[in-house]
């Protein structure tokens, strides 16, 4: 009989390589160290030891902030790269697969900004949706994204929750591509809820009932306005390359040569991407979900597979997360053309494109 195995909760911890340092905070560190010895061999002969403690002091200091401070959890030096790339970056993207149009001179001329007008195409990760709700993400690959229900563990029994931990430990074992969990929150509209309440209560046959619903919908009202409604939702994201560029071992997870040739297979992979590759990559991401279907049901995890207008919706959602109007299956999409019937009268322009 096999005993359960700990798992600690540091798994993601990088390996100390000297002392309580990383490999990383040592490189940073040995760096500092040796551009302030060269800086003192190259001044000591005109630099007085004391003033030069007094300007490698304070960057000392700063290079240890870097290497070993960190910040929710996420390391300094990454943060200051981030920042120095978020400096560097354009400061307007504007989604234009067929490129950025220069700005017209009209409107450059009346610009009263010191800097001009210049946005920058933007790039995601995801390229397209296809009909069948998955998502095309270039040399990267495909992915499929699936709603997952939840399951009240705190109320269950200690047999049931063993249960539980054990059908989503099956599920784990069973994992031999990337998947992600995704759990996130986000506003909650109850106007629909609302208006169907009180665009339905006069049809009820009974008076009371009818009392009741228009209650409801102005108690929904009266909580919206009091208080910012939000609904969590977890998501299975599971990923699938159209070509393997990563060689892989006896347990199915990276070779010794993996950090070598990621780089140059990546590189390679577009050249070979083929539309029986990609059919080959949907396949396995049908079976996968499949899989996921069938090992979560017996925790009582329901999952749904997201359609075209939902995974589009998710996408956008995320991309602008503090959105007042939550992005909806309804909502027309980028390239839609919407056409509507008006009697008003409609303003003329003139070629440079003002009234």
């Amino acid at each position: 009989m096999t005993a359960p195995v700990r798992i600690p909760a540091d798994v993601d911890m990088h390996d100390r390589v000297l002392g309580p340092l990383t490999a990383r905070q040592l490189t940073i560190l040995a760096a500092a160290g040796t551009a302030m010895y060269l800086a003192w061999l190259a001044s000591r002969a005109f630099v007085p030891l004391p003033l030069f403690l007094v300007l490698a002091v304070p960057f000392g200091t700063a290079t240890a902030i870097v290497a070993l401070g960190k910040r929710d959890g996420v390391p300094m030096d990454q943060l200051l790269l981030a920042a120095i790339r978020q400096r560097l970056a354009p400061r307007q993207h504007v989604a234009a697969p067929e490129g950025v149009r220069a700005v017209p001179s009209w409107l450059a001329d009346q610009s009263t900004l010191d800097e001009q007008l210049s946005p920058s195409m933007l790039h995601l990760p995801a390229e397209a949706v296809t009909d069948a709700g998955v998502v095309d993400l270039g040399p990267d690959g495909l992915a499929v994204v699936a709603a997952a229900s939840t399951v009240n563990f705190a109320l269950r029994t200690p047999m049931e929750q063993d249960a539980l931990v054990g059908s989503f430990a099956r599920y784990l074992h069973s994992l031999t591509a990337h998947v992600q969990i995704l759990v996130r929150t986000e506003r909650l509209d109850l106007s629909s809820q609302i208006n169907d309440l009180r665009d339905r209560a006069p049809g009820l046959p009974h008076p009371a009932l009818e009392a009741a619903a228009l209650e409801h919908a102005d108690y929904l009202v009266q909580l919206a306005a009091q208080s910012e409604l939000l609904r969590r939702q977890v998501l299975l994201v599971l990923r699938e390359p159209v070509i393997a560029t990563v060689p892989t071992d006896g347990l199915g997870g990276p070779g010794p040569l993996a950090v070598l040739t990621a780089a140059v297979g990546k590189r390679r992979a577009d050249d070979r991407m083929t539309e029986s590759s990609r059919r080959a990559a949907e396949s396995r991401l049908v079976r996968r979900l499949g899989e996921a279907i069938e090992l979560l049901a017996p925790a009582g995890i329901v999952v749904t597979p997201l359609d075209a207008a939902q995974a589009t919706a998710v996408l956008a959602s995320a991309c602008n997360p503090d959105s007042l109007l939550p992005p909806s299956v309804e909502m027309a999409a980028a390239d839609d053309i919407i056409t509507a019937f008006s009697t008003e009268p409609v303003d003329e322009f003139d070629e440079r494109g003002r009234p």
